[in-house]
């Protein structure tokens, strides 16, 4: 890769430290010292031949230079994988694991210069088959959405970023023929709300959060149902935290919501299609829901047509226009991610072992894909940390 430079007066030392760069000028009055920040791509893989774990690339935002995934920790199905806000820590969930009854585990790490990671500790999850994890604000509480007995669960986080377990436990009985599977959580801005996205049973549950003690109760009402037989899977909330948006898994949809910040209450708004207009394949499910840094786009995987899904974002009124789709280049995309910065989306297909990068157009919200292809089985989870 070509790289332009200026001219410095005085002598230039170039040191190079870890992943980033320093140009410094000896001369003090020509002093200058210019950094190229690096993004830390931290990804969860299910486990098998071609995974073993956790693993990390590095990215660089201005050019959009991405390194081979490179192993950070070795674990057992670390479906998904998400960052404390201080940084220095790493929690994954682990959908099956060594505890008893196949119940799977909560791990904790502590996230080196180098961004391999050290294990901290693991604990249960208080339910069966851990698929997210949610951390709030303050990073004293994980929110667990256990999918395979459809509870949600909390674990607490000690100064040392060590994980120990939680009294509370919320399970949904069975209605019928629907069983509880909860899917995704989120902490509403104010850090006040929980809401869950229960895929059995149809519903977005709201709980109140005490961040000062970690314990959840039920909001008043303590759901928004959904139509009939979607399986909301993911939810996200807009930056002013007014709206939130849900992915339905089998009516391949997204349902918008208005959200009410004082009492916790959801007003669905409009449901969208996640398919193309002229799509006439059979439809398989959809996955994630992103919203774009900026705000202005959102954006869904599907599985089946294999595509990602783009909208921008009316920000006063919350409702969702299409922008179009794009293909992920391979099969079954459950997963994928946009950097900080908004110019990058890292996706990964399940069934074809690969990760794919895209470019975002910052004012159309279109994706075109670089040409950067990686090798890697099964990745399922992609999250970002601006290394120090």
């Amino acid at each position: 890769m070509q790289r332009s430079h200026r001219n410095l007066t005085g002598l230039l030392a170039v040191l190079s430290i870890g992943v980033s760069v320093f140009v410094t000028a000896t001369t003090p009055a020509s002093a200058a010292e210019v950094k190229t920040e690096t993004t830390l791509v931290y990804i969860g893989t299910y486990t098998g031949p071609k995974s073993q774990g956790i693993y990390v690339s590095r990215l660089d935002p201005a050019t959009g230079s991405l390194s081979k995934p490179e192993l950070a920790a070795e674990m057992v199905n670390p479906s998904w994988v998400t960052i404390h806000p201080n940084g220095k820590f790493l929690y994954a969930a682990g959908e099956s694991g060594p505890y008893k009854g196949g119940g799977g585990a909560v791990s904790a790490f502590s996230i080196g210069q180098d961004g391999k990671l050290t294990a901290l500790n693991s604990q249960q999850p208080n339910g069966r088959g851990p698929c997210h994890l949610a951390i709030d604000q303050t990073g004293k509480t994980v929110l667990v959405s256990n999918y395979g007995d459809g509870s949600m669960s909390s674990l607490l986080v000690a100064d040392d970023g060590t994980l120990s377990p939680s009294a509370w436990v919320d399970k949904y009985p069975t209605l019928g023929k629907q069983k509880p599977h909860a899917h995704h959580s989120a902490f509403d801005p104010t850090n006040r709300f929980a809401v869950t996205c229960e895929a059995g049973l149809d519903r977005i549950v709201v709980y109140r959060f005490d961040a000062a003690t970690g314990s959840l109760t039920a909001n008043d009402p303590p759901y928004a149902s959904t139509t009939a037989d979607t399986h909301p899977r993911h939810l996200t909330f807009s930056l002013d935290g007014q709206f939130c948006y849900d992915i339905d898994e089998k009516a391949m949809s997204v349902t918008a919501f208005r959200f009410n910040g004082k009492t916790g209450v959801l007003r669905q708004i409009q449901a969208i299609s996640t398919l193309p207009a002229d799509f006439s394949g059979k439809a398989g499910s959809t996955a994630e829901l992103i919203l774009h840094p900026s705000g202005k786009f959102l954006y869904g995987s599907n599985r089946g047509p294999d595509n990602i899904v783009g909208y921008s974002v009316d920000q006063k009124t919350g409702k969702l226009t299409l922008v179009g789709h794009t293909s992920t280049l391979g099969k079954t995309c459950r997963s994928f991610g946009i950097d900080p910065s908004g110019q990058w989306m890292i996706v990964g297909n399940q069934n074809s072992d690969t990760v794919v990068q895209f470019n975002i157009n910052q004012s159309t919200g279109k994706l075109t894909p670089t040409g950067t292809t990686f090798d890697l089985g099964a990745p399922v989870c992609f999250q970002f940390l601006k290394a120090k």
